[in-house]
């Protein structure tokens, strides 16, 4: 398994790390600060510092799968060119570039994933504008996207406005944790109708914006956030698109 360091630390840039494993799917760690896709956040890209210095390119992030397509606990890092993984496996004889026991960082691509950062918690502050479940998702370095299942129109400027409203009040994100049992007792806190929260573990991580007196958002949610809604920066809706009757798109982007 792969210690998944961004769960509590999101601005964690780099870390030490032994490599365990060189798979089809990717160059696996024991621990990492990469974010593998998923709940709808693309996976980090950045580099593997290897022990001579010399770096390997990592373009994205992945969760490990079982012969079964069941997920694993393994985050394994895909990277480029893609002939490397092939070549990195192939070679035998002890002079690989890269052998399961080496010692690298990884460092990841921070502007990118400050991006993401700033996408993924205004996302969360469209959940607070529309208030309605969320039947899609995308975040991307460059825009996001939410599906919102509601059959009434949205107002673009309205929005915009809204966004930068909950930015400029400087709100408080913060992780935490609920039980199972705290979940079931509160299946709305729930938005998304294609993502389910994952279980098992017995705790659930949550998300919250605002405190006790000003709660905006709060809601399970793996994926990494900004500090405070301040350093979202300026961000808008770029423009609404009426997917199906019962679905309306709300697309983010940034204004430079």
């Amino acid at each position: 398994m792969t210690q998944d360091l961004f769960r509590t630390d999101a601005y964690l840039r780099e870390c030490s790390a032994t490599v365990t494993a060189i798979t089809p799917q990717g160059i696996v760690l024991d621990r990492s600060a990469f974010y593998p896709l998923g709940g709808g956040q693309a996976g980090d890209a950045g580099t593997l510092v290897l022990a001579d210095g010399s770096e390997i390119a990592i373009v994205d992030t992945r969760k490990g799968k079982a012969e079964d397509g069941s997920f694993t606990d393994a985050i394994c890092h895909l990277p480029a060119p893609a002939e490397l993984l092939a070549q990195l496996q192939a070679d035998q004889s002890g002079q690989a570039r890269l052998s399961v026991g080496d010692t690298v960082t990884a460092r990841i691509d921070w502007e990118r994933r400050h991006r993401l950062m700033r996408f993924h918690t205004t996302t969360h502050l469209l959940c607070h504008l529309v208030p309605q479940l969320v039947n899609g998702c995308s975040i991307t370095p460059d825009y996001a996207r939410l599906d919102f299942n509601m059959t009434d129109a949205l107002d673009k400027d309205a929005l915009t406005a809204g966004i930068a409203r909950l930015v400029a009040a400087a709100h408080a994100v913060t992780v935490g944790t609920i039980t199972d049992e705290e979940l079931d007792a509160n299946p709305a806190l729930v938005k998304s109708m294609s993502v389910q929260p994952p279980r098992g573990s017995g705790r659930i991580r949550t998300i919250r914006i605002g405190g006790t007196t000003d709660l905006i958002d709060f809601q399970p949610c793996g994926g990494t956030h900004v500090a405070n809604t301040a350093e979202i920066g300026s961000i808008i809706v770029t423009k609404l698109e009426k997917k199906s009757a019962s679905t309306r798109r709300v697309v983010l982007g940034f204004t430079a």
